[in-house]
C-alpha cells in the first residue's frame, strides 16, 4: 500500500470555495463491495494528482464504515476531506508542480 505523507490544512473559507467547487463534479473513484484496496487509494492518488478536488463515492454499508473508509483514505494520500454527503466525499491535494485551483487567502 502507497501512502502519501503530506496533510493540507485548509481555513473554512478555503473548504467553503472547495465545496463551491465541487458541487458540479462527478465522483471519479468508487469504493465498492470489495471496501477499500490498494488499488483504489492509488487510484484516488492519481486523480488527485492529475486534478487536485475529487470526488468520491463509497458504498461500503453502515455510516460508520463509510466514515472511517473516507478518513482512511484521506489519511493515506495525504489529502483533505473536505466535505461528505451521504455517501461521497470531496477530497482536495494541493499540486505543487501544476496548480489548478487557486484558494482564497485564509
Amino acid at each position: 500500500m502507497q501512502t502519501y505523507n503530506q496533510h493540507v490544512a485548509l481555513t473554512d473559507r478555503q473548504k467553503k470555495h472547495l465545496r463551491r467547487l465541487g458541487h458540479a463534479l462527478h465522483p471519479l473513484v468508487l469504493v465498492g463491495q470489495r471496501g477499500l484496496t490498494d488499488g483504489v487509494i492509488s487510484e484516488l492518488g492519481r486523480a488527485l494528482h492529475d486534478h487536485e478536488l475529487v470526488k468520491v463515492r463509497a458504498r461500503v454499508g453502515d455510516r460508520e464504515n463509510r466514515n472511517l473508509v473516507l478518513g482512511r483514505l484521506a489519511a493515506d494520500t495525504g489529502s483533505e476531506l473536505v466535505h461528505q454527503i451521504g455517501n461521497v466525499g470531496l477530497f482536495y491535494k494541493k499540486n505543487n508542480r501544476l496548480d489548478k485551483i487557486l484558494l482564497p487567502d485564509s
